[in-house]
């Protein structure tokens, strides 16, 4: 039998431009340069003695062989790091790295524990957070850009495969010092009455709002619109006005400061959810921070008091 001379970097940079396409967008993956990866891709076809790649102007397809090749060498990767990350000291020396996308208003619940847990795990993994509004989340998940995201939209793609993780209202936020401070509960109708900010029409937020309010006349009128629902939050407590936005995007109700009202006809609600790409196998290392949230969320983290989906 032939002697196989390539090694497991050969394996993962073939890998990698199976999943991406390109050469570029794979090189940047693994952080090798081009000439690098188009080294490890000729090594690894000649040890081989097949062709695996079809190389065009534009994009780079997989031949038949590459196709079924692609398969194999997937699951030796994938079993492998399987394998290093269910070994305690050995997983403590692996590297590698994880990329997911977060809307910002989800990222202070859904993370930290995880995160701390994980890199206490992983410690020489590299997490990367993409922290961007749910149409960014959502196309960085469909063009493979990340691993997977956190958001509130995406569950009607095709492209995509959404799992609900909660279910969260939206809530009148405002001062401690304001007149609706002492309410508990308020309506739509009520805080027109008052100095009122809102995301703007290009939000995803916003967009769930309009659609709960569209058979109603209630909308209250906006003096001020911004692009994110931190910012809006930011100048509630700052004392311009009072809005609306995901309970998630609060404080807890201790602060000092603001202070979440519930709401009512109509009330609103969001569903946040990981988003994966439809079809795509998560790296083990991706996967186990994808569960570690799912598991996070069904053991019952009591500081938000979320009613679940």
């Amino acid at each position: 039998m032939a002697h196989m001379n390539f090694e497991l970097g050969d394996l993962r940079a073939f890998v990698a431009i199976a999943e991406r396409g390109s050469f570029r967008d794979a090189a940047l993956d693994i952080h090798l340069s081009q000439p690098a990866l188009s080294r490890r891709i000729a090594k690894l076809e000649n040890a081989l003695g097949v062709r695996l790649l079809e190389r065009t102007t534009r994009r780079v397809d997989l031949t038949a062989v590459g196709r079924d090749f692609a398969r194999k060498a997937r699951d030796v990767l994938n079993n492998l790091d399987e394998s290093l990350l269910g070994m305690g000291e050995v997983a403590e020396r692996m590297r590698g790295e994880v990329t997911i996308a977060c809307v910002p208003s989800a990222v202070r619940y859904f993370l930290p524990e995880v995160l701390q847990e994980y890199h206490r795990q992983y410690p020489r993994i590299m997490i990367r957070i993409t922290d961007e509004g749910a149409s960014d989340v959502l196309s960085s998940v469909v063009r493979g850009e990340v691993d997977f995201g956190v958001n509130y939209i995406g569950a009607q793609e095709p492209a995509v495969e959404f799992q609900p993780v909660l279910r969260e209202p939206f809530v009148a936020a405002c001062r401690r010092d304001h007149p609706l401070a002492t309410r508990k509960c308020v309506t739509w109708a009520e805080l027109g009455q008052y100095d009122y900010m809102a995301v703007a029409k290009a939000s995803g937020n916003r967009f769930l709002l309009d659609l709960a309010l569209a058979e109603t006349a209630n909308t209250p009128r906006s003096f001020c619109e911004v692009r994110h629902i931190m910012t809006v939050v930011s100048l509630v407590e700052a004392g311009l006005g009072i809005a609306v936005v995901p309970r998630l995007a609060m404080p807890l109700d201790d602060h000092p400061t603001l202070i979440s009202i519930p709401l009512e006809e109509p009330a609103a609600t969001r569903t946040v959810g990981l988003v994966r790409r439809r079809g795509r196998i998560l790296t083990p290392a991706a996967q186990q921070l994808y569960d570690m949230i799912v598991m996070s969320r069904h053991a019952g983290n009591a500081k938000t008091q979320l009613p679940p989906e």
